[in-house]
């Protein structure tokens, strides 16, 4: 996946904060109800991947095909929420977090 400037700060800032992690997808994911909100969600999830190690590492934790994973995550991707929530708990946050 090809990332801008910008998505490689945010990129950076999943990597080093747990915290920021956490409040990124879930205000990802309170936003899907909004104008573009699954679009803009799964923008988070391609940045959360590309955070914990990459579209081959998270294939590798979930126990998803790698191909598979990509076109999931691809601007036409429609994860179901069994993929999403192996892909957000394989980041490292749980389906919980996101509501509290």
């Amino acid at each position: 996946m090809k990332f801008n400037e910008f998505d490689q700060t945010v990129i950076e800032m999943l990597q080093e904060d747990p915290a920021f992690a956490v409040e990124y997808i879930k205000g990802a994911f309170a936003g899907l109800d909004e104008e573009n909100g699954e679009v803009l969600f799964l923008l988070a999830l391609r940045r959360l991947v590309e955070a914990r190690g990459g579209v081959s590492k998270i294939a590798a934790e979930t126990k998803l095909n790698r191909e598979t994973l990509y076109r999931t995550l691809s601007e036409r991707g429609n994860p179901t929420i069994s993929t999403t929530k192996k892909i957000i708990n394989a980041a490292g946050i749980s389906f919980a977090e996101l509501t509290n």
